[in-house]
């Protein structure tokens, strides 16, 4: 029976008589840990969400992955427009890290996307969509970073932390941290009074 054989079948947990612990002994480390942990590993389908569910659970993270590149983006340029006057693809590529290759690229998926424009050998500009996204981008990030900073969090850890979290929580979300933010605030004050 062959190696392969072997692992997808102990990998599905069917058991095989007669298959000694040298047949798992001769496939790879990285394949006979995934055979252990796995034949190990308990859980039943029951454990699982159903298929849809978790399917839709993924594609959401995909999707927001996505849409947090380009929020960055945006929102970079509009800082770079508001502090420089001008956002030229290197200065974007320099601030975010990657190459200019990568910048021009997804300048350009923005401008498909209708979020930004530009004209040859000049810098990028934010159509009224990208600006309101911008923006948006701004608030939902000041709410996370005030959030994290109230709950106790270095204000330079928070600002990290935000840039990660105000792509990935949804509007329901972020109006319970605004809740949150103002129910401590009121709280604060009666107290100080």
């Amino acid at each position: 029976m062959s190696m392969y054989i072997v692992y997808m079948l102990l990998q599905n947990d069917i058991k095989i008589a007669g298959v000694a612990g040298s047949a798992q002994d001769e496939l790879p480390a990285s394949l006979r840990g995934s055979m252990l942990r796995n034949t190990k590993d308990n859980r039943t389908s029951a454990d699982l969400p159903p298929e849809l569910t978790q399917a839709r659970r993924f594609g959401k993270t995909r999707t927001a992955q996505s849409r947090a590149l380009l929020e960055d983006y945006v929102e970079l340029i509009a800082d770079l427009l508001a502090t420089g006057g001008e956002a030229r693809p290197t200065d974007v590529a320099r601030r975010l890290g990657v190459s200019h290759a990568t910048a021009i690229k997804t300048i350009s998926r923005l401008k498909r996307e209708g979020l930004a424009t530009g004209l040859p050998y000049r810098g990028v500009f934010l159509t009224d969509t990208g600006q309101a996204l911008a923006e948006r981008m701004r608030t939902r990030h000041r709410l996370v970073v005030n959030l994290l900073v109230a709950l106790g969090v270095p204000t330079e850890i928070a600002e990290a932390d935000a840039e990660g979290i105000e792509h990935h929580v949804s509007d329901a979300t972020l109006k319970a941290f605004a809740q949150f933010l103002q129910t401590s605030a009121a709280s604060r004050a009666t107290r100080k009074s």
